[in-house]
C-alpha cells in the first residue's frame, strides 16, 4: 500500500526468520467492510478492522478513529496467543490495547514509538483540551512504565522518553531503514515514471514522496517552486501523495503560477513504484513545518532516498541534518528564508558532479548504518531479551 510500510517489513522479516506473527490494524477505507483475517502472501497473519482513518480527517475526528480502534484491537488481540505483544505508535493510545492484552495473556510487551507523542501534537495545536493533554501525558508515563522495553526511532525520540519517565537502559533506538532490495539503483527504471509524465523528461527533478499534512508543511516547496521559476531555473518540484493540505497547496502552487510549470502535484502510489520515480529524481526531499518538535523524526523518505542512492535535501534540523552535514549526502535547507533554501537547492542540483558524490555517500551510508535486514534483527533481539526475562520470572 502507499504511505509507511515499516510494519510490514519488519513483519514479513520476522516471518522469514521462522517466527509466527499476526498483526491487528485498520482497513482505514472501511466503506462498510465487516472484520476480516487473512494471511498475506508473506505468510503474516493479519486482523483487518474497519475503523476509518484518514489525514483530511479534523483533529476530534482522528482521535474517536484511534480511541475506536484501541477498543476493537483490545478484543481481537487479547484472543491470540502470543508469547509478546508489541505495540507501534502512532498514536500513544496504541499502549492500550497494549498493555490490556499484555496483563490478560500475561506476556511482556514492547513499544515502539514512531513519533514524537504527545509532544507533537500539544506543539502543532491538535491537543487543546487542557484534560486531554493530561490525559495523554498520564498515559504516556503509563506506557514507558508498563513497556519490558522500548524502541524509539531516533536519539531525539529516546531522549524524550527517558526525559518522561522511560527507563533509558530499556530503551534501544531502531531508526527507520533502508530497503536495499526495493530501492536497488540497478532495478529501478526511470522511465517507467517518466514515460506516464513526460513533460518531465529531460529536467532536473526534487521528488517529495509522502503526506501532505499540517506537519509536513509541503506549502514550504511551492514557495521554493516561485523563486526557481522566477530565478530561471528550469528544477522541477514534483510532489507525490495526498493528504488534509492538498487543496491548499493546490491553490497555493495555482496563484504562484507554478501548478504546471515547475511545479506538479501527483497521486499516492504502491511502494512499489517509488524506487523508478526516485530514479528519474536529481534529489529526494523531506520538509516539515518550522518546528523543534519535529527534529527528532525519523522519516520514510529520507530512508527512502538513501537506499535509492540519491541525495538528500531537508529543511529542519536534529540528527537527520547531522547525517548529512557529516556525510555529505545533500543539503540542509533554510527553513524560512525561501530565496536562500532555493538558492542551496539550485546550488547543489546544477553540480553534477556534487551530486553524483552525495547519491554515492547516501547509498553507502544506508548500507553501513540503515540496512533494514539489520535492523530487523535488532528488533528480533529486542523481543528475545524482553521474553527471556520474563520467562525468568515465571
Amino acid at each position: 500500500m502507499s504511505g509507511g510500510t515499516r510494519s510490514f517489513e519488519m513483519a514479513r522479516r520476522l516471518v522469514e526468520w521462522g517466527h509466527d506473527v499476526h498483526v491487528v490494524t485498520s482497513w482505514q477505507a472501511a466503506d462498510g467492510k465487516k472484520s476480516d483475517f487473512e494471511t498475506i502472501e508473506s505468510g503474516i497473519r493479519v486482523s483487518w478492522l474497519p475503523v476509518p482513518y484518514s489525514n483530511h480527517m479534523s483533529y476530534p475526528a482522528r482521535i474517536r478513529s484511534f480511541l475506536e480502534f484501541a477498543a476493537r484491537s483490545s478484543r481481537v488481540a487479547s484472543g491470540i496467543s502470543a508469547d509478546i505483544v508489541f505495540a507501534t505508535s502512532t498514536p500513544l493510545t496504541i499502549a492500550i490495547p497494549g498493555i490490556f492484552t499484555s496483563h490478560r495473556r500475561r506476556v511482556p510487551m514492547v513499544l515502539e514509538v514512531r513519533d514524537v507523542w504527545p509532544d507533537l501534537p500539544i506543539a502543532l495545536g491538535a491537543l487543546k483540551n487542557p484534560l486531554l493533554r493530561i490525559a495523554a501525558t498520564g498515559l504516556e508515563r503509563v506506557a514507558y512504565r508498563y513497556a519490558s522495553r522500548i524502541v524509539a526511532l531516533s536519539p531525539g525520540m529516546r531522549d524524550g522518553i527517558v526525559r518522561n519517565g522511560g527507563d533509558g537502559a530499556r530503551v534501544t533506538v531502531i531508526p527507520n531503514g533502508c530497503d536495499l532490495e526495493l530501492f536497488n539503483p540497478m532495478h529501478a527504471d526511470p522511465r517507467h515514471f517518466l514515460q506516464a509524465h513526460p513533460k518531465l523528461d529531460g529536467r532536473p527533478l526534487a521528488v517529495y514522496a509522502g503526506t501532505l499534512g499540517l506537519a509536513n508543511g509541503v506549502r514550504y516547496l511551492v514557495k521554493i517552486a516561485h523563486d526557481c521559476l522566477l530565478a530561471g531555473s528550469n528544477i522541477c518540484i514534483v510532489v507525490v501523495g495526498d493528504g488534509a493540505e492538498h487543496a491548499l497547496i493546490e491553490a497555493e502552487a495555482r496563484r504562484a503560477g507554478v501548478l504546471g510549470e515547475n511545479f506538479f502535484l501527483l497521486p499516492p502510489c504502491r511502494k512499489q513504484d517509488v524506487p523508478h520515480i526516485f530514479a528519474a529524481a536529481s534529489i529526494v526531499l523531506s520538509v516539515f513545518i518550522d518546528n523543534a518538535a519535529l527534529h527528532a523524526n525519523s522519516a520514510n523518505k529520507f530512508f527512502d532516498g538513501l537506499a535509492a542512492g540519491r541525495p538528500i535535501a531537508i529543511n529542519y534540523g536534529g540528527w537527520q541534518a547531522d547525517l548529512i552535514n557529516t556525510h555529505q549526502i545533500g543539503v540542509a535547507l533554510s527553513p524560512s528564508d525561501i530565496p536562500l533554501a532555493a538558492s542551496q537547492l539550485r546550488a547543489l542540483v546544477c553540480d553534477k558532479s556534487r551530486l553524483e558524490q552525495c547519491g554515492r555517500a547516501a547509498l553507502a551510508l544506508a548500507k553501513s548504518q540503515f540496512n533494514r535486514d539489520m535492523l530487523a534483527r535488532q528488533l528480533e533481539s529486542v523481543f528475545i531479551d524482553a521474553v527471556t526475562e520474563s520467562n525468568r520470572w515465571r
